[in-house]
């Protein structure tokens, strides 16, 4: 037998040469998208919970616990969670141009939630004022009011959101297939290069293509 038979470390011809050629995850559309849209939902999720806690000080106030959700506590949370979700899901189809400014639109709501975030759990008693006003019919009603898990879990959310948008800021300059109206524009006869990611596969189903070819 020869040597090359009696080592089992040598690679046989050929393999391997998908994976070297393989998009790192971290640089796929696809990656990117799902993990924006993920961590916008995860905002919107927490504005629905418990932001902040209540006690209102004893006197002639009937309800003396109050239980703020997120979406009163920081109405523009759920907002900019709307928005950076909006935007994630049109990087999708956007040109270069549309993707950049999309991507720049959700990495400055995600710092923005991250700001408002971050002021709750700095003074959640000033948060509170207006929602502990209308619970009790008095302006300025003295009250003790604590922050929970939430704002800090969306501040995180937003982060991730935030690097999202960053790396589609840095690494969609390499998106040369987006979509069929981008490979429309096409002067060749096909598309001159492999599709990025799986998104651009099905683009190439959509025309007739054989996105394994």
């Amino acid at each position: 037998m020869s040597q090359d038979q009696n080592n089992p470390e040598l690679p046989l011809p050929g393999a391997g040469h998908t994976t070297a050629t393989r998009t790192p995850f971290f640089k796929r559309k696809s990656s990117l998208v799902l993990l924006m849209v993920v961590a916008s939902l995860a905002i919107f999720g927490t504005t629905t919970q418990t932001w902040i806690h209540v006690n209102i000080a004893p006197g002639e106030v009937v309800q003396s616990d109050l239980n703020i959700p997120g979406n009163k506590a920081a109405v523009a949370v759920s907002a900019l969670a709307l928005v950076a979700l909006a935007g994630a899901l049109a990087i999708t189809i956007a040109g270069r141009v549309a993707r950049f400014i999309t991507a720049a639109v959700v990495f400055l709501g995600a710092i923005g939630v991250v700001g408002l975030a971050l002021g709750i759990l700095a003074d959640p008693v000033a948060a509170a004022a207006a929602e502990v006003g209308v619970a009790t019919g008095i302006e300025g009603q003295g009250s003790q009011a604590t922050a929970t898990i939430f704002p800090a879990l969306a501040a995180a959310a937003a982060l991730v959101l935030a690097i999202g948008a960053l790396l589609v800021l840095w690494f969609g300059r390499s998106w040369t297939v987006r979509t069929k109206y981008d490979a429309a524009k096409d002067t060749g006869a096909g598309v001159s290069e492999a599709p990025v990611d799986e998104i651009d596969s099905w683009d190439r189903l959509s025309r007739g293509e054989d996105p394994t070819a």
